[in-house]
């Protein structure tokens, strides 16, 4: 094991979290001297496995990334380091598989019914157990992982994409939620304003996951639950129903993906709600349509409606025209690596507190 540090070194601090083990240890390879690519410097370990490194410039950008006994690589992209700015690591090092965990039966008593929470774990969830991770909650949770379970037989597949682009350092790791629809339930959870039998049952719904369910998750797994760790996602009336609980519970929700989504639903009705904002919620928005037999329109009109109100293209707002696109799981699975990018972008992942 490394020798404990002494005395304090003047620098920007590295911190990486990572319980090697008895005898193991951690480098560090960068693009600037005294690190290298070639050779790792040794970082010194502390209490509660983690491993320190002073870089000992204080201006400049660094990229950087941290070996187990100067072999393993890390999973995932360079790391970045901005001259004053310590940041903290959780890596992992072996290649894995995610985790598909499900609690069956899990009863909404604001909604009197009960069905399942797919979760699907990163790989490194049990490798690093120092790590919490963003959560990704998705409606029409049958569709986002197996095909078996999937209303076409074709799914998502979301987590092999999640698992794909962490892997190639294009987004940061996050635990997803799928919450499976009630077949008949469907349209009535996924809509809002004027409660009838068959629609309006947003609010119970996004009661629902506010109060029982996000609970549950942050209880149960080692999440970063916090809004700008928390996020929304569906196609459909399950993009529809992102969007509209996105703007009920920006405290809780700060990034919305909404694919296919039925804007259309009620003449427009969150569109022209969006017309009448004062102030934004502070909500960054995915939103896309394919071209072929897909609510394209409507997305056009949320898309104007959105800048209208000072949101920006590639900064708050990402719109998306997928030429031949069509209704269905297969297309949203081609596409889904946008919202993921978009929403996680790699390192943007909030330290623990």
């Amino acid at each position: 094991m490394a020798p404990r540090s002494k005395k304090p070194v003047e620098g920007t601090l590295i911190r990486v979290h990572y319980d090697a083990g008895w005898g193991n240890r951690i480098t560090l390879r960068g693009n600037k001297p005294p690190l290298a690519w070639s050779v790792g410097q040794e970082a010194t370990w502390s209490d509660g496995h983690v491993w320190t490194y002073v870089w000992p410039k204080d201006s400049g950008k660094l990229e950087f990334k941290p070996l187990l006994n100067d072999r393993s690589w890390s999973i995932g992209g360079n790391y970045e380091l901005h001259g004053g700015a310590p940041v903290d690591i959780y890596p992992s090092f072996a290649p894995g598989a995610a985790t598909l965990e499900k609690k069956y039966d899990f009863f909404s008593p604001q909604l009197n019914n009960s069905r399942t929470l797919i979760v699907s774990l990163p790989p490194s969830y049990v490798e690093n157990p120092l790590k919490r991770y963003p959560v990704l909650y998705m409606h029409d949770g049958q569709n986002c992982f197996e095909d078996s379970s999937s209303f076409t037989g074709v799914s998502w597949g979301v987590d092999r994409t999640r698992d794909a682009l962490v892997s190639q350092g294009r987004m940061d790791e996050v635990i997803i939620v799928g919450i499976t629809n009630i077949g008949p339930q469907r349209a009535f959870e996924y809509t809002g304003g004027q409660r009838n039998e068959r629609f309006g049952g947003g609010d119970l719904y996004g009661a629902f996951l506010v109060e029982t369910v996000k609970p549950w998750v942050d209880r149960q797994y080692r999440t970063l639950p916090g809004r700008e760790d928390t996020a929304l996602m569906g196609s459909s009336l399950g993009g529809l129903i992102s969007f509209y609980l996105g703007t009920r519970y920006p405290h809780v929700f700060s990034k919305v993906a909404c694919l296919s989504s039925a804007f259309g639903w009620n003449g427009l009705d969150l569109v022209s709600e969006v017309y009448s904002w004062g102030e934004p919620p502070p909500v960054k928005f995915y939103i896309d349509a394919g071209t072929n037999r897909d609510p394209w329109i409507p997305t056009q009109r949320m898309k104007e409606a959105l800048l209208s109100k000072g949101y920006v293209q590639g900064e708050n707002l990402y719109h998306y025209e997928d030429k031949g696109g069509r209704h269905t799981e297969a297309s949203w699975a081609k596409r889904v690596h946008k919202p993921l990018r978009f929403l996680f972008p790699w390192q943007s992942t909030s330290t623990p507190r």
